[in-house]
């Protein structure tokens, strides 16, 4: 397998799908190596079928409005790969959502799930509605328009999808009722569920805390504490509130929160009172980020910014993909380089 020239195949094939091959280009170079020391794999082709999902599921979703217009969006089930498990990945309902970035998402999580040792393929699905703004009542119609289209394609043991970006416990549960209603079972054909109703426990907080338990594991092999270190959290979603709660726990002073609009930076930190304000905020009010600032005044808004140029120890990517660009790798790479000198100097001055 040479991977260059599969990417530059892929680009020929895809070509409006830049953030589907930028997915692939940057996987295949690390696994070519051992790729080629199986010749059988070549033979059967397994490059190209991995790269390519099994299947892309595209219909169109209409629904009404509160003002009894009729609404279209488009919606998406990419099934990538099933090879080891069902199907498994979220939904996103976002204004960017396209093909490319969900074959993206769906070719990657297709890696991520099979590092879990569970027996899970990889999917992703979507729609480029966006429940900002929308009444309750019109998120629930939009769930039902798009739920009568994807239950053809998902089940417990076919496709288990998830909530993602713009996709919540409200949503979930509206995906849930009308997937009741059409199929006549109780099933678990989505996670992401009220307990009340299926879900699992501590399923909403998994996520952020997974994230902030790797990196306590990462700091300890190079005898650094979270303890006191001042930390840079984007998102303000579920991944993100949950990161800084743990944070919080541990010990650590989270600085920032984000939106799609820009991010606050609170210079006393965000503790366990301002973290209640933000859940309340994003999930039932449904309200910005920049809010945030009105409430607490020692805290600044950024309109149109990301938080990776303030001051801090660790950054934290907690919202959507892509986030980590060339800058803020160069700022990480300082603050390793800053952490190890810091560290070296401490053992010496022991000696």
């Amino acid at each position: 397998m040479n991977a260059a020239k599969v990417v530059e195949e892929l680009k020929q094939r895809f070509p409006n799908e830049p953030e589907y091959i930028q997915a692939v280009s940057q996987v295949l170079p690390t696994i070519e190596e051992e790729y080629n020391k199986h010749p059988e794999f070549e033979k059967a082709n397994l490059i190209e079928r991995l790269c390519i999902p099994d299947r892309v599921c595209e219909f169109r979703i209409t629904w009404v409005d509160d003002q009894g217009k009729v609404q279209t969006n488009m919606g998406y089930r990419i099934q990538h790969n099933n090879a080891i498990g069902p199907y498994k990945g979220g939904l996103r309902y976002h204004k960017s959502v396209n093909l490319g970035i969900l074959k993206f998402l769906a070719f990657e999580q297709t890696f991520k799930n099979s590092l879990t040792t569970l027996p899970m393929g990889g999917a992703k699905g979507g729609s480029d509605f966006s429940p900002r703004g929308k009444s309750d009542a019109e998120v629930m119609r939009f769930c039902q328009a798009f739920m009568n289209e994807l239950y053809r394609v998902i089940g417990p043991d076919e496709d288990v999808p998830a909530g993602d970006i713009g996709v919540g416990g409200r949503e979930v549960g509206y995906l849930f009722g009308q997937y009741k209603k059409l199929t006549h079972q109780f099933q678990g054909v989505l996670t992401g569920k009220g307990l009340s109703f299926g879900g699992s426990l501590i399923r909403p907080e998994a996520t952020g805390y997974g994230c902030v338990y790797f990196l306590t594991s990462m700091l300890a092999t190079r005898g650094i504490e979270l303890k006191g270190k001042k930390v840079l959290i984007s998102g303000s979603g579920n991944v993100a509130q949950y990161a800084t709660e743990k944070c919080l726990q541990l010990g650590a002073i989270p600085m920032t929160l984000s939106d799609s609009d820009g991010y606050i930076y609170d210079p006393d930190g965000i503790d366990f009172e301002k973290l209640a304000y933000v859940k309340e905020l994003k999930n039932v009010e449904r309200g910005r980020i920049k809010e945030y600032a009105e409430e607490y005044p020692n805290a600044v808004y950024h309109a149109g910014e990301r938080p990776w140029h303030e001051k801090a120890d660790i950054a934290l990517p907690c919202a959507t993909q892509n986030e980590i660009n060339a800058m803020l790798l160069v700022r990480l790479l300082t603050l390793v380089v800053y952490q190890y000198l810091v560290l070296r100097c401490h053992r010496t001055l022991s000696v």
